[in-house]
């Protein structure tokens, strides 16, 4: 009799395993979302071994916003997009404990089909998204689209005046605001 209890465990666990990252079919996703479709990255998007993952750790490689993608595929955790300009694949993580997000928010988070405009930030702002850096002075939307959301779990509300990133899994750095600009950066 044990052993068939146990094999009843091992199927369950297997079974919720594979429910955790059920693969989309197109006829499951948002208007929004199609498999095969080109967007634009809206922040500039860190990552290293080809994974960036949404707990948004501020470390690795860089993808400039704006940078054309392709969607490959989509699961109830994951997003896979290959790069336009080189067939580079990125594999998205959805840390939805980290976030609050699920794969769906996750992804209008990260990608649209419009380009953020630029011309919409100042000299110093536009300097620093192009490097995936933040400075005094910039405004929370630059924020945003320099360096992207701060984890949920850190920042509850984009409304508040200080957002906390993590440089790395052990390390967080501050932005501070004050009257909706950067007014300290703290390590």
């Amino acid at each position: 009799m044990p052993n068939v209890s146990h094999r009843w465990l091992f199927l369950v666990a297997l079974l919720a395993l594979v429910a955790c990252k059920k693969v989309l079919k197109p006829d499951e996703l948002p208007a929004n979302i199609a498999l095969g479709a080109t967007y634009y990255t809206q922040f500039v998007i860190p990552y290293e071994k080809g994974t960036y993952l949404t707990s948004n750790f501020r470390r690795g490689a860089l993808i400039p916003v704006n940078t054309p993608v392709r969607l490959s595929a989509i699961t109830t955790k994951t997003i896979e997009v290959e790069l336009a300009n080189g067939g580079q694949k990125l594999l998205v993580k959805n840390v939805e404990k980290h976030t609050g997000d699920d794969v769906y928010h996750a992804f209008d988070k990260l990608f649209a089909k419009q380009q953020v405009n630029l011309w919409n930030f100042s000299d110093l702002e536009r300097q620093h998204i192009q490097s995936g850096t933040v400075a005094v002075g910039m405004r929370k939307d630059a924020v945003k689209v320099a360096i992207g959301y701060p984890p949920a779990t850190e920042t509850m509300s984009l409304a508040s005046d200080v957002w906390m990133y993590w440089s790395g899994r052990f390390n967080k750095f501050k932005v501070t605001f004050a009257n909706g600009m950067v007014s300290k950066i703290e390590d």
